[in-house]
């Protein structure tokens, strides 16, 4: 089974080099391309302040994250999680960095010896949209995934609306709630390959386009002196002579 981990942060600041931390972390599971309901989300305690420009987007004051978690205590869950998945993550290397930072501080081997890989939704976005606006709102705006409830930024919300334009950029699916498709009608060719069809309309010629369709081939008849192959149909296959 396909095993994936979409995953979003919230940080004191925009620069990991110069100190910024972790405070949230938010990830949500897909199996085969389905939502599990296994959610891993946990508020951490930076030991440092947020800068106010990142308050402004995440809403996470200093003061609430006094009681919660050090990264280094959560992490062996937090690995458990996503060992040997894929990570999806909308521009990938800002979360990347930071949680490469985070394992190192707390003396724990790099992410690549975790999970499976990871995946940059913001690089495939621009791929398939070059040119336009890739952020998540606008994802989500151009894919009609609702995020009206979405006020502030939090990494377990980003990391639902992103499952949901993920699998709508990749499938065109639009909801996490999905369903089965009705299959199309399949035959099996003679070598044992299954051939999905879907039903073709045939649209019979009425009298007068065939009286109009038989002229016409008076017509060839006529101008090739008596070669039109469309009159003499055994003309041609093996064994006519």
């Amino acid at each position: 089974m396909t095993r994936q981990i979409v995953l979003d942060t919230e940080t004191t600041g925009l620069n990991a080099k110069m100190g910024d931390r972790v405070i949230e972390i938010g990830c949500l599971e897909l199996l085969n391309r389905r939502p599990t309901g296994n959610h891993f989300h946990h508020y951490l305690n930076p030991e440092r302040a947020s800068e106010e420009g990142a308050v402004r987007v995440h809403g996470i004051s200093d003061e609430f994250l006094l009681d919660k978690p050090r990264f280094r205590e959560i992490a062996p869950e937090f690995i458990e999680y996503i060992r040997g998945a894929e990570l999806i993550i909308h521009n990938a290397p800002f979360d990347v960095e930071f949680l490469e930072q985070e394992l190192a501080l707390a003396r724990l081997p790099p992410l690549t010896q975790h999970c499976a890989g990871v995946k940059d939704t913001l690089k495939l976005a621009k791929e398939l949209h070059p040119g336009k606006r890739n952020s998540l709102d606008a994802l989500c705006e151009r894919y009609g995934v609702s995020n009206a409830h979405r006020k502030l930024h939090g990494a377990l919300l980003d990391a639902e609306l992103l499952a949901e334009v993920y699998l709508a950029m990749t499938r065109g699916q639009e909801s996490l709630a999905m369903e089965l498709e009705q299959p199309l009608a399949a035959e099996v060719s003679a070598d044992g390959i299954v051939v999905e069809r879907s039903k073709l309309l045939v649209l019979c010629a009425n009298d007068e386009e065939e009286a109009l369709h038989a002229k016409v081939l008076q017509n060839i008849e006529k101008e090739s002196k008596g070669k039109c192959l469309w009159l003499k149909p055994d003309a041609g296959t093996p064994g006519s002579g």
